[in-house]
């Protein structure tokens, strides 16, 4: 088979997977090969900080695909095989079991890691991160045996692991430097409603506070200290304050890289032969004209269909409307959009946000850049259509539930 027929994916998680089940749905029929670092086949992450942290469901259920479906659809999965340099001008990639495959295309899918905490105490034993399967198995085994856990970071996985060890029945500390829960995401005027969320199952939240170390004895971390001097016990010390993109394998291949890989709107990098997709790609969004990068699930499900399409030479783009969502405890939200730093001007709440039942809207300049859906369901797809129309609306309208949302464009 010519070397220009075989495709090689970088990375073993969602967007690998769908990018293999892509290229075949759309006709490639040369030869694919997934190289996945870890020693399971891919899976989705989302429920290692909700139903299955929580023992809600069982592990087959976080597989992108049964164990046969590789074999079945001919893509050569190297399990426990990472991709670990790329040579351009040869276009061949090397493996971490020293072996070499040259490509016709090649997409990178290397996902995201944890930023790690800088302090003294950092790398004593009981300091717990969660991004892989294994890492949400620890902490379950965790919260089976703790009777407390100190948590450092308010943004979506501190506060998902939160209300999952809450539920366990484990008393719970959380550390966030910012004045609010998740205040860059949502804003002032949002945050607080998951501030109230946790404080009324429990959580001891601390807010505007900085870390100075996480004590130990023995090699074993006991808690935290802060700046302050205030000393906090716990049994495990849970790290959640961000990821970085995984951009080592494109800054070597000389790829341009800016708060990860670069790309077009079909996904395609720097190099005509190369692409990236999921958590690793600053990718240029068509409808809201900027490059975004967005470590979120709906990105890596979805973006590898526009990639497969630009390998195989198809006009291909990526413009869906970046999506989230979370679970705690008994809120469900969704939210459809995106805003950058200082990117509204104006909120606008629909429905009862103390009650917990509402939805709020971003807006810059009177048109909606994002709206987040709290215990209201089946409205975020014309939310979605607000953001993708970049119609003017009218707030008052907005905010009336007696008003459906399409027809709440100025008038």
């Amino acid at each position: 088979m010519p070397v220009s027929d075989t495709f090689v994916i970088a990375g073993g998680g969602l967007a690998g997977a769908k990018a293999a089940e892509a290229l075949r749905e759309q006709g490639f029929g040369g030869r694919i090969l997934l190289a996945a670092e870890e020693d399971i086949r891919p899976y989705e992450r989302p429920p290692l900080s909700k139903g299955y942290l929580q023992g809600k469901v069982g592990r087959e259920t976080i597989f992108v695909h049964s164990a046969d479906w590789y074999n079945a659809n001919r893509v050569e999965l190297l399990l426990g095989t990472a991709v670990t340099a790329v040579d351009r001008g040869r276009r061949e990639v090397t493996l971490s079991d020293g072996g070499h495959l040259a490509y016709g295309k090649l997409l990178l899918v290397t996902g995201a890691v944890p930023r790690r905490l800088p302090l003294p105490g950092a790398d004593a034993d009981g300091v717990l991160y969660l991004r892989r399967a294994a890492d949400s198995d620890r902490l379950r085994d965790t919260f089976a045996v703790a009777s407390r856990v100190l948590i450092i970071g308010a943004g979506w996985i501190g506060l998902e692991v939160a209300a999952a060890a809450r539920i366990a029945g484990v008393d719970v500390t959380v550390l966030e430097a910012a004045e609010l829960p998740l205040l860059h995401v949502l804003g002032p005027q949002v945050a607080p409603v998951f501030a109230d969320l946790h404080r009324e199952h429990g959580v001891d939240l601390r807010l505007g506070v900085k870390v100075a170390e996480i004590t130990t004895n023995g090699g074993k971390a006991t808690g935290a200290r802060l700046t302050d001097g205030t000393r906090i016990g716990a049994d495990a010390v849970i790290v959640g304050i961000g990821a970085a993109p995984q951009t080592r394998l494109a800054e070597g291949a000389g790829l341009e890289v800016r708060n990860g890989v670069v790309t077009d709107a079909s996904l395609r990098t720097s190099d005509p032969a190369v692409y990236a997709a999921g958590d690793v790609a600053n990718a240029f969004h068509p409808v809201l004209g900027t490059h975004i990068r967005v470590e979120h699930w709906a990105n890596a499900l979805h973006q590898p269909q526009a990639a497969a399409a630009a390998m195989l030479g198809k006009d291909a783009s990526y413009d869906r409307v970046p999506y989230f969502y979370t679970d705690q405890y008994d809120l469900g939200m969704e939210y459809a959009g995106y805003v950058g730093p200082g990117g509204y001007d104006q909120v606008v709440f629909r429905g009862d946000a103390g009650k917990r039942e509402f939805i709020a809207f971003w807006l810059s300049g009177g048109r909606v850049v994002a709206g987040m859906n709290v215990n209201i369901w089946d409205v975020n797809d014309a939310i979605g259509d607000l953001v993708r129309s970049g119609q003017a609306v009218d707030p008052a309208r907005l905010a009336d539930p007696a008003v459906p949302l399409e027809e709440a464009v100025a008038r």
